[in-house]
């Protein structure tokens, strides 16, 4: 036994790293149930396997076999043999679903993403994304993949934008420049429910193609106006609120900082930047049981696809802290964004 024991393994632990090392099996089983459009096929269900396998032009036996991992995986019920229906959980794979995880799916089991953790230990030695190339010059190159990837990141935004509008006092402020903000959902959410407010989208003209709708669609075309620009050089002038959501973690420190330094270069004395990312806590948490043994994991997981795929980092209040120091900011507060978890609010201020 090693210093670090404290008592010999249980066959909980056996299963709890069999488990672990099957996670990229699960993983391409989804993607493959999304490629095949299982859950579409399926319906409301229940449905016979071999009806599913002559729609999705694929073998019965086959088939059947991947439905019953799904089973297995907690998406799909076989409520009498060879007859299968969906879960809640598995209905969130139906694109048209309103909170879908198909693009999400697909864009976390795509090669290439998949590729960069096969060298995670390469990336682990030296600290550098191990991509190969810039991922978003990727997701450029691909336009498939860039559509889901818009897609999955606009699906997340949505579940800040239904409580972020309540969770901060955005009545002391006048206007509102979002940061990366693509497609405009998390500021229209933010407009619409504070009339007084102006807002700025603030992206690349890519990540903008979608913004012009959205601010149709939500009636804020007079008070809201795209811009397109390059954050690492500047960002616009006006606003006496800087939002970032999901910025800050794409990045290393320096190209963070140098974000945050043209926001508080523009930001009036009593502005405010205000971070909407997820917090690691100072000291690792344990999930505890074995069969929720990626709940705990997951903002760590990302941290490390961060690292693999872009480079970037989640981080600590305290590296938040530090961050905004570096860009002659002053971190004022930091706490959860209630029902849009793993989401924190962080406010800075000029220093």
């Amino acid at each position: 036994m090693t210093s670090t024991e404290t008592r010999p393994a249980e066959p909980t632990d056996r299963l709890l790293a069999v488990r672990l090392a099957f996670g990229g099996l699960a993983a391409q089983a989804l993607r493959a149930a999304v490629r095949l459009h299982i859950v579409e096929l399926i319906g409301t269900g229940p449905r016979l396997a071999c009806d599913v396998a002559a729609d999705a032009g694929a073998g019965h036996r086959s088939v059947t076999r991947l439905l019953r991992a799904l089973t297995g995986l907690g998406l799909l019920e076989e409520p009498a043999p060879d007859t299968f229906c969906t879960t809640p959980a598995g209905a969130l794979l139906h694109p048209e679903h309103p909170r879908s995880l198909a693009s999400f799916v697909r864009v976390f089991t795509d090669p290439a993403v998949v590729r960069a953790w096969e060298h995670l230990d390469d990336s682990v030695r030296t600290g550098d994304s191990v991509f190969g190339t810039d991922f978003f010059g990727h997701l450029a190159r691909h336009p498939e993949l860039s559509a889901d990837f818009d897609t999955a990141m606009g699906q997340a935004t949505a579940e800040a934008a239904s409580v972020l509008p309540h969770a901060y006092d955005f009545a002391r402020f006048t206007a509102v420049t979002d940061v990366g903000g693509g497609d405009g959902t998390l500021l229209a959410a933010v407009l619409t429910a504070h009339p007084h407010l102006t807002g700025t989208v603030h992206d690349t003209a890519r990540g903008l193609h979608a913004a012009p709708e959205t601010l149709r669609r939500h009636g804020l075309t007079g008070r809201c106006a795209p811009s397109a620009g390059d954050f690492f050089r500047s960002v616009p002038a006006g606003s006496d609120l800087y939002l970032l959501k999901s910025v800050l973690h794409d990045w290393p420190d320096d190209r963070a900082a140098t974000i945050l330094r043209h926001c508080r270069a523009v930001l009036p004395p009593r502005g405010r930047v205000l971070i909407v990312e997820p917090v690691l806590p100072d000291t690792a948490e344990d999930s505890g049981a074995a069969a929720h043994a990626l709940d705990g994991a997951i903002t760590y997981l990302s941290d490390l696809n961060m690292l693999v795929n872009l480079g970037g980092r989640e981080r600590t209040r305290a590296d938040f802290r530090d961050l905004c120091g570096r860009a002659g900011l002053s971190l004022l507060s930091a706490s959860p964004l209630e029902g849009a978890a793993p989401y924190f609010l962080l406010e800075a201020a000029p220093a």
